[in-house]
């Protein structure tokens, strides 16, 4: 196998991001667009005399598919020595969600990325029921979707030796000062932690020769009347675009969530998702024990 050009200190090191909106910046806006994690990432990547190429596929409100058939030909066409794939929320927000297409849909993006020569980067991620304090009932079904999401993440991480960043992590979430006001995106405080995060893991690698992106935000943080004005706008947006697809599958999802609780067979239910996650990763000749649910 021929080296990577990414220790060639004279290269040039190409970087294609694939995902949603946490790839595509929201939450960190520079000069009225959207710039993120993985832009700030990208500028601490090549050596001094390393130039880098960064193409941003990532579209907020992506799913799987738009990932599978759309990105990721794109970034394959790219050839990129580095690609992030981090893509799965915005699945477990849809009354069509099944995890059986989507560990089909990740792992044949990570195939042909990977034989494209590209190194991955890949991340899981808090289930957005809890970032948004639902109620139980409602936020169960989401936790449940999430969990079986990032032990999917999890097993293809580790067949394409990724580069994993864990953003489940309670340390993360729990951090408000890294969140914006919509409680689903990072701020810059939180873009710029990501960026950290993934250089200190590529650098121990040796796939990433620059100075890492700063922690500290250079822009001020919204004021509590920005953020009330931007939930009273976009964030009603955001909501109401979703609501007439996910929410009456949701309360349904309560309403069998409530009935087994009051019947005592909730754990049914982490049984019924287990099996699913179980019988998607058989499927694609995948193999993580079932206890990956609690991560």
């Amino acid at each position: 196998m021929p080296p990577s050009p990414m220790a060639d200190p004279t290269s040039v090191v190409r970087f294609a991001v694939l995902g949603d909106s946490l790839s595509e910046g929201v939450g960190d806006r520079v000069d009225g667009a959207w710039r993120g994690w993985a832009a700030l990432l990208a500028e601490g990547i090549g050596g001094p005399a390393q130039r880098v190429e960064f193409r941003n596929l990532a579209v907020s409100g992506a799913q799987s598919q738009e990932v599978a058939e759309r990105q990721a030909p794109e970034a394959v066409a790219f050839r990129p020595d580095l690609a992030s794939v981090v893509v799965g929320v915005n699945d477990t927000l849809r009354h069509t969600f099944d995890i059986a297409r989507l560990a089909r849909r990740l792992d044949r993006v990570c195939a042909d990325l990977t034989a494209s020569g590209a190194v991955l980067l890949t991340a899981c991620l808090p289930d957005p029921g809890r970032m948004l304090g639902l109620p139980a009932p409602l936020a169960r079904p989401l936790a449940r979707r999430q969990k079986a999401v990032n032990a999917l993440v999890h097993a293809v991480s580790d067949r394409y030796d990724a580069v994993h960043l864990h953003l489940a992590d309670p340390r993360w979430t729990d951090d408000r000062s890294l969140w914006s006001a919509d409680r689903l995106h990072p701020g810059e405080r939180g873009h710029r932690a990501i960026a950290a995060r993934f250089h200190v893991l590529l650098a121990a690698r040796g796939l990433a020769h620059g100075r890492p992106p700063s922690p500290e935000p250079e822009q001020p943080p919204p004021t509590r009347a920005e953020a009330v004005l931007w939930l009273a706008t976009a964030g009603t947006g955001w909501v109401a675009r979703r609501c007439h697809d996910l929410l009456p599958q949701l309360v349904r999802l309560a309403g069998s969530e409530l009935r087994h609780w009051a019947g005592g067979t909730a754990a049914r239910l982490d049984r019924r998702a287990e099996h699913a996650l179980s019988a998607a990763l058989t499927a694609v000749s995948l193999d993580v024990p079932v206890a990956t649910m609690g991560e």
